[in-house]
């Protein structure tokens, strides 16, 4: 899938939380995307941020590095 793509669509769901105003937005997205693409998808999305992350707005930003990892995750 094009990164264009996943852009888009990491952002549109990104919006959908981020408007919900419950909890951590990025750490809900992050979950979300962990529970709903696919492996292919996750790789593809974390990859586009570590070239830049052109285009993702910076709450989808924060949820892709948590999901790579790469950023503080609490376990409450």
């Amino acid at each position: 899938m094009e990164a264009d793509r996943l852009v888009a669509m990491a952002n549109q769901i990104g919006r959908f939380f981020a408007s919900q105003r419950r909890g951590d937005a990025a750490e809900q997205i992050a979950d979300h995307l962990r529970q709903f693409w696919d492996l292919r998808m996750r790789t593809a999305i974390r990859a586009h941020l570590e070239s830049g992350g052109a285009g993702l707005d910076p709450v989808v930003q924060d949820a892709v590095a948590r999901l790579a990892g790469t950023a503080g995750r609490s376990t409450g």
